[in-house]
């Protein structure tokens, strides 16, 4: 009987904590995104961090935090809580701009990674909960966007996870059963969409959730997506040519 992963054909990835490093992109945006809202108000900057349970003096976000997994209407609604005087739709935009523009720190090299999975004749795909609009400006930004079929964010209309719309939409789009497809994410929110799809659900270890935490939800573990090529046993060859 041939092993799983010989069939898969179609690779989906979530997108923060698994081809961007979490911590160091999101902490820095998070601590200015705070302070820039609440201004010289002490009270309401702390208020606002503890909402967003994110660590002020250590610049981290704790594992609860609703930003790890959560969309921007999730955002919104705690900013509201403490800053009830801000406008949704002004919020809505700030964080779209501002997150577009935030630098993405890579898990690993992207570019020669996806290269060498394209090479191996392997459709890729995205799938987050971040906005469609910012994900695609980190694509193109990491010099990987035309690599990928198929990109989707939580308002691109096929649902957030860990609802399986994103995925699904991604075997409509490119006619990959899910049974020959792999979700790859950081986030028990990536992993239960996979299965409520039918794929194979790998996750890295490049989040905030231990192995513990992703062990009831995925079929592997991997440290990082460095280790896919490997896992799926790709020949040397699929190797770029320089």
């Amino acid at each position: 009987m041939h092993d799983v992963k010989d069939r898969i054909r179609g690779l989906v990835f979530d997108k923060d904590g698994t081809l961007f490093d979490f911590h160091a992109t999101w902490s820095v945006w998070c601590d200015g995104f705070i302070r820039d809202l609440c201004g010289p108000d002490p009270a309401r900057t702390l208020r606002l961090a503890r909402r967003l349970d994110f660590d002020l003096d250590a610049r981290r976000f704790e594992p609860t935090s609703p930003m790890i997994a959560g969309t921007m209407e999730v955002i919104i609604e705690a900013v509201r809580e403490v800053l009830p005087e801000r406008e949704e739709n002004a919020l809505r935009h700030l964080i779209v701009t501002t997150a577009a523009a935030a630098r993405q720190i890579e898990v690993t090299p992207l570019v020669p990674l996806v290269d060498r999975l394209v090479a191996a004749g392997m459709t890729l795909g995205i799938a987050t909960n971040d906005n469609e609009v910012p994900a695609r400006a980190h694509l193109e930004r990491a010099g990987i966007l035309d690599r990928f079929a198929f990109v989707a964010g939580y308002d691109s209309g096929h649902g957030a996870k860990p609802t399986p719309g994103q995925l699904l939409a991604f075997c409509a789009l490119t006619d990959i059963p899910p049974g020959e497809c792999a979700m790859i994410g950081d986030s028990t929110h990536d992993l239960d969409s996979g299965r409520a799809a039918g794929m194979t659900t790998i996750g890295v270890l490049t989040g905030l959730a231990s192995r513990a935490d992703l062990a009831p939800h995925a079929d592997v573990i991997l440290d990082d997506i460095a280790a896919l090529p490997r896992w799926l046993g790709l020949p040397e060859e699929a190797l770029p040519q320089a």
